[in-house]
């Protein structure tokens, strides 16, 4: 009996033996099929076919390319407004009235002013024309006449010394009344040109104040929206005229069809940067959309901050829809170089050698770190995308860098 419970023991302490070689060997076969070769699907890509552009991004605020400040040349309270923010307004439309009443007042007086300097000019006109008769003495030759006769006569003993001298009186009191005539016509033209001068006076008073009348209304001085509205209606407005650039600001209006971003270069990219040059500008406002633009300023000063030196570019916008508003900000890709429909991977999958020859690593099962180095060519890089000009076909897989 004993010795049969002996030879069981012996034959499962051999067969769990035999079980353990088998399990070890089953392990060390595993990891010599897939332990060597797999690589985390995170780390692969894949060769496609995409646009790639090297550029410079300005960051900018969207500004209306023509924007006014409309204030206003009189001074008041405002009684009415006749429009609102991003309502349209054209050449000449009223914006906003103030108070009339005290001009209205002012130019009812002074046109009461004028239609007597013009009664006075044409009373002096009437006189003018009057003493003109009495100095023109028609009678006078007559008389004169007259008198020469009588004196011959009177020489010939044919008349008496009193007919001549009453001859005499009259032709001497015609010719006074000749001589005064003219004075007074001299004296009435005088009078006459002082009564014009004040009617020239009046109607140039009149029309200034007719101005400053018209100065209470604020009219619009361009076409385009209204951008923002600064008064209520019973705010006092101060006048331009008076106060200049501190004025109360009544409205900003602008011409939201043509915008521009007005953005900031660093001066490493700056000489890559011209006229017309073509941009993509993004706003947050409109995440999937892109505005086309082109570069119609550069600023031929730089400006040093903090040790960077920038200059100013100014990127001109179509906007004929209007979505882009003013002050909104924008990303302006200037695009430098553009290649299109090119088989492109990402910038991290390049390996750079001493020489900077660039490689890619692609899956190999077959090669101890599961992948080996493939040479390709590179072109145009955008820093998260690499053109690739040979070396690799569009599908293609390719391991990414780790990044440290």
């Amino acid at each position: 009996m004993s010795q049969q419970k002996k030879s069981r023991k012996k034959l499962w302490i051999g067969l769990g033996a035999g079980l353990t070689v088998l399990v070890i060997a089953a392990v060390f076969a595993v990891k010599s099929v897939s332990g060597s070769t797999k690589i985390d699907p995170t780390q692969l890509a894949h060769a496609e076919m995409a646009d790639v552009a090297r550029s410079v991004v300005a960051t900018g605020k969207v500004q209306a390319i023509t924007q006014v400040e409309v204030k206003s040349k009189a001074s008041g309270i405002v009684t009415k407004l006749f429009t609102d923010i991003n309502q349209p307004v054209h050449t000449g439309q009223v914006l906003a009235q103030l108070d009339q009443q005290e001009i209205l007042d002012q130019v009812a007086a002074q046109q009461a002013q004028l239609a007597s300097a013009q009664s006075n000019a044409k009373s002096a006109a009437a006189a003018v024309e009057y003493d003109k008769v009495a100095a023109e003495a028609p009678d006078l030759p007559n008389l004169e006449h007259g008198y020469k006769r009588q004196l011959a006569m009177q020489k010939e003993g044919v008349v008496s010394q009193q007919s001549l001298d009453d001859a005499q009186q009259k032709y001497l009191a015609a010719v006074n009344v000749r001589d005064k005539g003219v004075a007074q016509v001299l004296v009435d033209q005088g009078k006459y040109k002082q009564a014009v001068a004040q009617v020239q006076q009046a109607e140039a008073s009149l029309k200034q104040l007719e101005e400053q009348l018209s100065y209470t209304t604020v009219r619009s001085p361009m076409d385009g929206v209204v951008l923002s509205r600064d008064v209520q209606v019973g705010d006092a407005v101060s006048s331009i005229l008076v106060l200049g650039s501190t004025a109360t600001l009544v409205m900003t209006l602008g011409d939201t069809h043509q915008v521009y971003v007005k953005g900031k270069v660093d001066e490493s990219d700056i000489g890559k940067v011209y006229m017309n040059q073509g941009a993509r500008i993004k706003v947050q406002s409109f995440p999937g959309k892109t505005f086309e633009g082109h570069v119609t300023k550069i600023a031929p000063l730089g400006v040093e901050k903090d040790n960077v030196t920038t200059f100013e570019v100014w990127i001109s916008i179509d906007n004929p829809g209007g979505e882009l508003k003013s002050n909104m900000t924008a990303n302006a890709e200037i695009v430098m170089e553009e290649h299109k429909h090119v088989l492109t991977i990402p910038e991290q999958a390049v390996i750079y050698d001493k020489d900077r020859n660039a490689s890619v690593w692609i899956p190999d099962p077959k090669e101890k770190e599961g992948h080996r180095a493939v040479p390709i060519k590179i072109g145009l890089s955008n820093g998260s995308k690499v053109e690739v000009i040979s070396g690799l076909k569009a599908g293609d897989t390719i391991v990414l860098q780790q990044t440290s």
